[in-house]
């Protein structure tokens, strides 16, 4: 089950679609959905998040906590909407576009890419920009 959670003054206007859109990738990806929760934020709390989890002292756009066991997957997408749109505004590209972008980048990682080489980001890319046409 997909979920949307807002800890800041935004929300999603079409929930639906893109939770069918999440399941459809997981689906896609051979995994098997389980309780996955996005929580929309501001920078703030995800800051706070990012030094006490991950000791990191720094801003971010997304950060997640995968509780999957094996290939279903479970766990909580933290988004800052400020570093979203910021994000956007320095690629040159629409807040919704970017918001989908690392909203699908979050579940990737649950099904198992990842970003830290230059190979692995390729590939993770590839696959977002495939399910972004998915959506589109």
């Amino acid at each position: 089950m997909i979920s949307f959670n807002y800890e800041t003054d935004f929300e999603l206007d079409n929930e639906t679609i893109i939770s069918e859109w999440i399941s459809n990738t997981i689906l896609n990806e051979n995994c098997k959905e389980g309780e996955i929760n996005y929580i929309f934020c501001d920078d703030e709390y995800l800051h706070k998040l990012n030094v006490e989890f991950l000791e990191h002292d720094t801003l971010t756009d997304i950060i997640s906590f995968d509780y999957s066991v094996g290939k279903e997957l479970h766990g909580d997408i933290y988004i800052s909407i400020e570093r979203v749109a910021d994000n956007a505004k320095d690629f040159d590209v629409d807040i919704s576009e970017e918001l989908k972008r690392v909203m699908i980048h979050g579940v990737l990682h649950y099904c198992g890419f990842k970003d830290k080489t230059d190979d692995d980001a390729k590939l993770m890319r590839e696959k977002e920009n495939h399910y972004l046409d998915a959506l589109n």
